[in-house]
């Protein structure tokens, strides 16, 4: 028996594709069960007339079908142009455990691109339009926002290559001010633009990076920072009271010490830096979301549907 044309489309569907519609569909339907239902997570064809405006795009027969008035939105009201931006620098790889397949690991990297297929699966829904950037010392690839299919299948064989890598390249720095200052003036049209970081910026000073944020919203984009992180060990600093041997991801520099000599200052540190980036994303407009990997996709879907809802 031929398989049937819904069959057909799963079968061509990649893996991550697939992950990521599992995902939106349970997204969706929790979100209708909860109360923010009123969010529109489907492409709307029309929205509530709003007295005083022109009554010329009101649907009549919907008037007649609903006893309200309802105008016709046409497609410059409805779709956006989104960026995603992925930092894919050897640092996003922690934590790192050997012998284990790199699709199965719990790690920054792999959080984030499953993160940005869900989102592109939410954008595809809503007819918007989607790119893709990856970067480390440099920006590796830029695909400008587009909505087709084809389009949507490059960026789906490009994000499934990052989880092809079994082992992180030593010494694959960062460089994130430089990145997202030549990301603001390759994004032409105003857009969305979604980053996916762990804010580690290799031998770069705060305002250095503050700069290149500002930058972004200097260009009138709108911007959601993920800062993603692995909470447990990274912000809250928890290990047992032993020696352990640390490892720059970046640099391969290493140090033997026990967690605990260094706790304190440590958590100083990273609490200083975290408040100051939170400060300045609030100063420039762009909604700072912690994004711990052990907390799943829908806190990453739902922060992308309030910016939406405020954009549109």
């Amino acid at each position: 028996m031929l398989p049937s044309f819904k069959d057909a489309n799963i079968q061509q569907l990649s893996r991550l594709e697939l992950l990521a519609r599992q995902v939106v569909e349970g997204f969706i339907t929790g979100l209708h069960k909860s109360p923010f239902h009123g969010f529109s997570v489907e492409f709307a064809e029309h929205r509530l007339y709003n007295s005083g405006e022109s009554t010329r795009h009101i649907d009549w027969k919907l008037y007649g079908r609903s006893d309200k008035l309802f105008v016709k939105r046409y497609e410059e009201e409805t779709n956006l142009r989104c960026q995603i931006v992925i930092d894919h620098s050897s640092s996003m790889y922690f934590p790192f455990e050997e012998g284990k397949p790199s699709d199965k690991q719990l790690n920054k990297i792999n959080f984030s691109v499953h993160a940005a297929a869900a989102l592109t699966e939410l954008l595809r829904r809503q007819r918007d339009a989607i790119g893709l950037s990856t970067f480390s010392n440099v920006i590796e690839h830029h695909f400008p926002a587009k909505s087709s299919p084809l389009h949507l299948k490059l960026m789906y064989n490009e994000l499934e290559k990052m989880l092809e890598v079994h082992r992180p390249e030593i010494k694959r720095q960062s460089n994130v001010s430089d990145a997202l200052h030549q990301l603001a003036e390759v994004i032409h049209k105003r857009s969305l633009v979604i980053i996916f970081s762990d804010m580690f910026d290799t031998g770069v000073n705060e305002e250095m990076l503050f700069s290149a944020l500002q930058h972004l919203k200097h260009k009138r984009h709108e911007v959601i920072l993920f800062h993603v992180n692995e909470k447990q060990t990274e912000i809250d600093f928890n290990f047992e009271n032993r020696p352990y041997r640390f490892i720059d991801m970046e640099s391969g520099d290493e140090i033997k010490m026990n967690p605990n000599d260094i706790k304190e200052k440590y958590l100083e540190s990273i609490n200083k830096y975290t408040t100051d980036l939170k400060i300045k994303c609030s100063q420039f407009g762009i909604d700072f979301v912690e994004a711990d990997i052990s907390g799943g996709y829908y806190p990453i879907l739902f922060s992308y549907l309030i910016r939406r809802q405020a954009i549109l």
